[in-house]
C-alpha cells in the first residue's frame, strides 16, 4: 500500500530536485510501461521501445535549445568529470595546448586532467579572490592557436556565473554547463561542444548530454591510442547505442525535456529563475548580517553562496534549516557558509521558506 511520504526543500547541489511532474508520471509507469508490460528498467536498448524514447527526447533537446542541424547530441555514460579527459584526449593534439579560462573547482578540475593529455594556457583565472567573480572578455588572454578554449558556464560551489559567452574568434569554444544547462537561453552556434551532467538540472545522476559540431568532430585528433569508450566519433556513429546506455536517466531527462517544454521552453524557465534568484539575493543584501561571496555581477541563478556574521551561527542555521525541513544548506568547505542551489526544478514557494526562515533566524540572532 502505497503511503505519502512529506517532502522537504532540496537545496542540495546534486543530485538535485527533480519536478514533481517527473516524479510522478516515472512513479506511475516504473512497474510497467503503457502499452508494453514491463519497466523501462527492464527492456532492450535495441527495442523499438527505448529507440523511441532516445529520438523523442533528442528531437525535444534540438527545439528546446535550437540545436542547428550540423550537431549531433550524443547521451553518454561517466558524467561531466570523464569529460574533463574525452575533450582533451579527442581534440587536444598531443604537441598542441588548449585555453582554459578558472574560475571555480569545477574548471580547476578539467585543467588538471587536460594536463595529462598535453600542454595547457590559463587565459584567466579568479583564484586570488577565491573565484568570486568571472574574468571579463578583455581579461582573457587567448592564443589565437589554442586547440579550443574551454570554460564552466557556472561554477556551483562559489555560486559564480558566466552572463556572457566568451569571443574566441576562430579557436573552438567548448563549455561545461552542468550546473546550469537549460537554465537560460543558449546560444548552441558559439560553441563547438557543450557537455552537462544531468543530475543538477535536466535530470538524474548517470548520464552526460554532449552537443558537438559535426565540423570540428571530423576533425579531431586520429589517435589509434584513444580507448573506444572515449571517442565521440563511435559515440556519434552509434547515435550513443555502441554500448548499452544509461536508460532509465534517459527517459528521465526525456520527461524533463517535455516539462520544461510546457512551461514555455528557455525563456519561460529563465524568468522563473531570474525571478527566485533575486528575491534570495534581495534578503542576502537587505540589511548586511548575510553576506554573499560572489560579486553582484556575476551572482548565479543556479547556486546562491552566503556568509553569516560568525561559524558558529552558520552552523546554527545549518541545523535549524534542515529541522524545518529546508535541506541540503551548507556551503562547500571552500568557501564555507551556506549555499542554496535553486535549479530548474526548485519550487519559488521553496525559496520564499528560505526568506522567510533567515529572517526569522536575523531576529533571533542578529
Amino acid at each position: 500500500m502505497a503511503t505519502a511520504t512529506a517532502r522537504v526543500f532540496n537545496f542540495a547541489a546534486g543530485p538535485a530536485v527533480l519536478p514533481l511532474p517527473v516524479l510522478e508520471e516515472a512513479q506511475r509507469d516504473l512497474v510497467s510501461m503503457p502499452g508494453v508490460g514491463m519497466s523501462i528498467l527492464e527492456m532492450s536498448h535495441r527495442g523499438k521501445f527505448f529507440e523511441g524514447v532516445l529520438q523523442q527526447t533528442e528531437a525535444d533537446i534540438r527545439k528546446l535549445a535550437g540545436v542547428p542541424d550540423d550537431y549531433k547530441v550524443l547521451f553518454l555514460p561517466g558524467g561531466a568529470s570523464l569529460q574533463f579527459s574525452m575533450v582533451p584526449l579527442n581534440f587536444l593534439p598531443r604537441d598542441g595546448s588548449a585555453d582554459y579560462i578558472v574560475t571555480g573547482a569545477w574548471s580547476q578540475k578539467a585543467v588538471k586532467e587536460a594536463k595529462k593529455v598535453a600542454g595547457v594556457s590559463i587565459a584567466a583565472t579568479a583564484e586570488s579572490t577565491n573565484f568570486n567573480r568571472v574574468p571579463a572578455q578583455a581579461e582573457l588572454k587567448l592564443n589565437p592557436n589554442a586547440a579550443y578554449v574551454s570554460f564552466t558556464s557556472n561554477e556551483t560551489i562559489h555560486g559564480v556565473e558566466f552572463k556572457y559567452v566568451p569571443e574566441t574568434g576562430h579557436v573552438p569554444l567548448v563549455c561545461d554547463t552542468s550546473s546550469d544547462m537549460f537554465s537560460r537561453p543558449l546560444d548552441v552556434a558559439k560553441h563547438s561542444l557543450i557537455y552537462a551532467g544531468a543530475q543538477k538540472n535536466i535530470g538524474p545522476s548517470g548520464v552526460v548530454l554532449v552537443i558537438v559540431k559535426d565540423e570540428w568532430l571530423k576533425k579531431r585528433v586520429d589517435d589509434p591510442r584513444l580507448p573506444t569508450m572515449l571517442n565521440y566519433a563511435i559515440h556519434a556513429e552509434n547515435t550513443s547505442m555502441y554500448n548499452t546506455p544509461p536508460c532509465f536517466a534517459i527517459y528521465i531527462m526525456g520527461l524533463v525535456m517535455k516539462w520544461l517544454l510546457s512551461i514555455g521552453g528557455l525563456p519561460g524557465i529563465h524568468a522563473i529563475n531570474e525571478r527566485k534568484a533575486a528575491r534570495l539575493y534581495a534578503e542576502i543584501d537587505r540589511t548586511g548580517y548575510y553576506k554573499g561571496h560572489s560579486q553582484k555581477d556575476c551572482r548565479s541563478l543556479m547556486n546562491v553562496t552566503f556568509r553569516l556574521p560568525s561559524e558558529e551561527l552558520e552552523a546554527k542555521f545549518a541545523k535549524e534549516a534542515k529541522a524545518a525541513g529546508l535541506d541540503g544548506l551548507k556551503g562547500h568547505r571552500s568557501v564555507g557558509g551556506m549555499r542554496a542551489s535553486i535549479y530548474n526544478a526548485f519550487p519559488e514557494d521553496g525559496v520564499a521558506a528560505l526568506v522567510q526562515f533567515m529572517q526569522e533566524f536575523e531576529k533571533k540572532n542578529g
